[in-house]
């Protein structure tokens, strides 16, 4: 993995937790076991045990040794990432697994989300998505017709969905972003390897161009013993993302 020297050593603590290398409850290594790992300075060190801190996946601090809390790994939602481009910043492997595209008619429920006509064409893609291998999230993404349509020359196994479309002129400015708990369906539970009516976190994503328009809204269902969702937020934060957490309440 490439980037900051803080970066990579946070991201290779979260493997180390996630994979039960350094299992809940037993020690993180010292700051002078990590500076000697990696031939660092505390300062790198330092920011990348304050980075885990912030995620929750280490506690401690205040002269107490830092002490792995959880294994899930965080996905924040302060910026507007893909999937793929989220699990290659932790330094692990992002993989899918297309299992349908198809054009259908948009439904009541589609065609609020997306300012449509009932019967409206959309695109809608189902599929599996991995991290190094592991099946951590289903999604069920639906597209209007003229930016769906796009995939169809598109293998949508190959990475992620998002690069393409920007590199088709595609534009995804900004999304909002609903997450709920739901209880695992048929398809849920053989994909992602749980029993149905296992509970799932739920983002439910609506995303729009720089003129408001939406593109894109997508129903993603994540294991929660392997993701969990973070939000950072302060005293300034805009009122509308206030109001738009409340009604996912």
């Amino acid at each position: 993995m490439d980037g900051p020297l803080h970066e990579r050593i946070a991201a290779d603590l979260r493997r180390r937790i996630s994979t039960g290398e350094l299992p809940v409850g037993t020690p993180v290594p010292s700051e002078s076991q990590l500076t000697a790992q990696w031939n660092a300075s505390r300062g790198p060190v330092r920011q990348a045990l304050t980075a885990l801190r912030a995620e929750g996946m280490i506690g401690g601090g205040r002269g107490k040794p830092p002490v792995v809390r959880r294994q899930a790994l965080s996905q924040p939602f302060e910026t507007f990432l893909s999937f793929s481009r989220w699990v290659r910043d932790l330094g692990r492997t992002p993989g899918q697994r297309t299992l349908e595209i198809a054009r259908r008619p948009a439904t009541a429920e589609l065609a609020d989300e997306l300012d449509l006509d009932e019967g409206a064409p959309v695109v809608q893609v189902l599929r599996l998505r991995l991290i190094d291998e592991t099946p951590t999230m289903l999604e069920r993404t639906t597209f209007v017709e003229p930016v769906g349509r796009l995939l169809f020359d598109h293998d949508c196994d190959s990475g992620s969905i998002y690069a393409y479309l920007a590199a088709r002129g595609v534009d995804l400015s900004t999304a909002r972003h609903l997450m709920d708990a739901v209880a695992a369906d048929a398809t849920d539970s053989e994909l992602l390897g749980v029993d149905v009516g296992a509970p799932l976190l739920r983002e439910r994503r609506r995303a729009c161009g720089a003129d408001g328009g939406p593109v894109e809204y997508s129903d993603d269902r994540y294991r929660p013993d392997l993701v969990s969702f973070a939000v950072e937020n302060s005293q300034r934060a805009q009122p509308a993302l206030a109001r738009n957490w409340r009604s996912a309440s």
